[in-house]
């Protein structure tokens, strides 16, 4: 991992509660796991309005057989 910074945040204890019982773990590691699916948002926002955009030449029936 590159460099880290430690932070003192406010929480609400309900929100933290259940945020550890759906990842299982720690907060530390909670916490990480929710700022990693912040960050990617903006890169899935992104994706989704491409769609309809990008032009794909790919014969599906040709990738079929090619297993």
């Amino acid at each position: 991992m590159a460099s880290t910074q430690k932070v003192t945040i406010e929480v609400p204890a309900e929100l933290l509660r259940r945020a550890r019982r759906s990842t299982g773990e720690g907060i530390t590691a909670t916490v990480r796991r929710g700022l990693e699916l912040v960050a990617a948002r903006g890169a899935y926002q992104k994706l989704r309005r491409l769609r309809g955009q990008v032009r794909l030449s790919l014969d599906v029936e040709a990738l079929r057989q090619d297993r």
